[in-house]
């Protein structure tokens, strides 16, 4: 039988040398793979974009809210003073007769014309226990309307600046002679006709008529 040849120390050291060749660049390629990574260019996603700078401007700071006025109270209308009582002084009376002239079988009809002559309103009691008519022939009084008055009453009215008024119902005078006494008489003295003149004089507030008005009875 033949034997196997043992290689010689040549063959070893070469085959020695081959190994410690294989494990450097067996090393040289693991560092190199640790270092450079080339995997990552592989398996890592598309580069990130750069996200767009913003161009939405940022809200303005909420203007703070403006302090709410004060409420401020409204004043509550003054209502106007009632009106006083009528100064004497600035009231104007006038007797009024429904005609200048009546025949025999006509009896006057008398009224009271009256105005506030003052630049502000005022109250008045017109009611007939503030009225009186009067008629004079000369110097004699033949009738006088509070003589036999029945059942007198008050009024209080408002008369505005410058409202002129005249009383409502008239008073008729008989065309007799008038007294306290005689009120409920049938025989009291007729007044003369004739065209016989006659004044009237009227009086309401304790304010007199300045001037009289004449009439004719006939």
């Amino acid at each position: 039988m033949s034997q196997r040849r043992r290689p010689s120390k040549a063959v070893y050291r070469r085959r020695r040398l081959m190994v410690l060749l294989l494990a450097v660049l067996l090393i040289g390629g693991i560092v190199w793979l640790a270092i450079a990574q080339p995997w990552q260019a592989l398996f890592a996603g598309p580069a990130a974009t750069p996200a767009p700078a913003s161009t939405t401007e940022a809200p303005a700071a909420a203007a703070e809210p403006s302090e709410e006025p004060t409420p401020t109270s409204t004043p509550t209308p003054t209502e106007p003073a009632a009106p006083g009582e009528c100064d004497p002084a600035k009231l104007e009376v006038v007797g009024l007769a429904d005609q200048g002239e009546y025949a025999a079988d006509q009896q006057p009809r008398f009224s009271i014309e009256l105005t506030n002559t003052g630049d502000v309103d005022c109250v008045l009691n017109v009611g007939t226990t503030t009225q009186r008519f009067t008629v004079t022939s000369g110097a004699d009084t033949w009738w006088t309307s509070t003589d036999c008055q029945s059942e007198p009453s008050d009024m209080e009215v408002t008369l505005a600046a410058g409202q002129t008024v005249t009383s409502a119902e008239p008073v008729v005078w008989d065309r007799t002679r008038s007294s306290v006494d005689t009120c409920d008489s049938d025989e009291r003295p007729a007044a003369p006709g004739g065209g016989a003149s006659y004044h009237l004089e009227v009086e309401i507030a304790g304010v007199m008529s300045k001037q009289t008005t004449q009439f004719l009875l006939r």
